[in-house]
């Protein structure tokens, strides 16, 4: 075919083909026009609901789905809709909302409407050792990476809550931060912290120079008071920013007092008197104070009595005959409670394992105390069994009186990994994810292990490797 061949259509039902292309294109361009402009208005009605919230963050939940949170853009069916807007620590809120839509463009041009709400919270204070509760637990996390990030909870919290907060509330918000203190282990969560003690100071708002300098007094205020707190510091901080610290005369300050510190030993808390219970053997400790490496300087210890040995078999299996729901045979039932974990009092065996009791979960081992308590003597009805604290376990360990490096041992107090910055009271209420546990197992080289040794586990949790030793002491006395 050459260049000058023309192809000419044929008439279809003796109608031209000029006017029957003409139809076709114009009945195409229709129903192009109709898909675009016309159809979504039909098959999906509807608007764009900007949603607006002081503070931000809020959850929005349309006909009780969750659509995302504030601020935002979010498309809503036409109708009567139900938005509900909900954040912790704050009242919700809930809107009824008759949502329109346009048939004619409603893809390119959709029908906008706004909702703004301003949240209120009936108790800042009890909202932020909530949501600093949720800042302790994230810091066990370690550093956040591009696959795992780790929420700002505290200073988010602090944004929040602040500006709503009294006078009296917002004191004790910076106590809780003072508390939170104890677990900034990562960068993460330091930053975390200081810009929650700047939104604070600043009732919420960005700071001003004026706030900022307080902030700053307040944090090296808190590392002068703890000099433990200096050190960790270092560890945290970039090597260029570290080089500058750690060549400071303050830190020089800190280590120097630190190394005192540590080389106090708990003199004179040995105690002659002795006390049977269970078929254990109970020794008396003199009160005291403590500081060293894990514990503010002049951390007081109260007259305790604790045992010479770990728990043993015999006073196990007594134990087991009286309250048979902690037996093995019923760890399924502990593990849906939250009590123990698979492995429950499973004494595995394990090449150069010591004979005894492990596998005990935190909670197992404080139901033990709780029975023993009842089989106290005579006259001791003001005191209690429980686990020890971390401050007696080391006071009794610096003074010579624990066997210890067959397990780690349990201990009662909520585990702070920067235990040694001063707790305030907010600390009781914050608490920790996990327990502390102290002392070394047979696994670990002598070398390693001394009396200021910790680890931690989540209270659920049955290790091989960890065992209890009890405490008696009055009632009350705990943290």
């Amino acid at each position: 075919m050459s260049d000058k061949d023309n192809v000419k259509l044929k008439p279809f039902l003796n109608i031209r083909p000029g006017v029957y292309l003409t139809c076709l294109y114009a009945a195409l361009l229709v129903v192009i026009l109709f898909a675009v402009f016309v159809r979504p208005g039909i098959v999906n009605s509807g608007s764009v609901l900007t949603v607006n919230s002081e503070p931000w963050g809020a959850a929005v939940l349309v006909d009780g789905v969750y659509a995302g949170s504030t601020p935002g853009d979010f498309f809503v069916p036409r109708g009567r809709r139900t938005i509900e807007l909900r954040l912790p620590g704050f009242t919700p809120q809930t809107i009824e909302q008759n949502v329109g839509g346009r048939v004619f463009a409603s893809a390119l041009f959709p029908r906008r409407m706004a909702i703004s709400a301003t949240l209120e919270s009936p108790d800042p204070a009890a909202a932020f050792i909530e949501q600093a509760a949720e800042f302790t637990a994230w810091t066990f996390a370690g550093e956040p990476t591009a696959a795992h990030q780790i929420p700002l909870s505290l200073s988010e919290a602090a944004y929040r809550l602040a500006h709503q907060a009294s006078p009296d509330e917002r004191e004790s918000m910076r106590g809780v931060i003072q508390a939170a203190a104890r677990f900034a282990v990562t960068q993460a969560s330091l930053r975390d912290l200081i810009r929650a003690q700047a939104l604070a100071d600043n009732g919420g708002l960005s700071p001003s120079p004026l706030s900022l300098l307080v902030s700053t007094q307040g944090f090296i205020a808190l590392l002068d008071e703890n000099p433990a707190a200096a050190l960790a510091l270092g560890e945290l901080l970039t090597a260029g920013t570290r080089s500058a610290l750690t060549g400071s005369a303050w830190y020089a300050r800190a280590n120097a007092a630190q190394s005192a510190a540590n080389a106090s030993t708990a003199t004179g808390a040995a105690g002659g008197q002795t006390l049977q219970a269970g078929g254990l053997n109970f020794r008396r400790v003199h009160g005291g104070t403590i500081g060293g490496r894990n514990f503010p300087a002049g951390t007081a210890v109260d007259t305790f009595y604790i045992s010479e040995t770990l728990v043993t078999q015999t006073s196990w299996e007594l134990f087991l005959a009286r309250q048979p729901q902690w037996r093995r045979e019923n760890a399924s039932a502990l593990v849906q409670q939250g009590l123990a974990q698979p492995g429950h009092l499973q004494n595995v065996s394990i090449p150069g394992a010591p004979t005894g009791v492990s596998s005990i979960s935190w909670h197992t081992a404080v139901a033990y105390c709780q029975w023993l308590t009842g089989l106290l003597p005579p006259g001791y009805t003001s005191w209690e069994v429980r686990l020890p604290t971390e401050a007696e376990w080391e006071y009794a360990a610096g003074a010579g009186l624990l066997n210890t490096g067959l397990f780690w041992e349990w201990c009662q107090d909520p585990f702070a990994p920067l235990s040694f910055i001063s707790a305030p009271a907010e600390a009781a209420a914050l608490g920790s994810p996990e327990r502390p546990l102290r002392g070394g197992s047979w696994v670990n080289p002598p070398s390693s292990v001394d009396n200021q040794t910790r680890g931690s586990l989540p209270p659920s949790f049955s290790s091989p490797f960890v065992s209890f030793r009890p405490v008696i002491a009055p009632k009350g006395n705990q943290p």
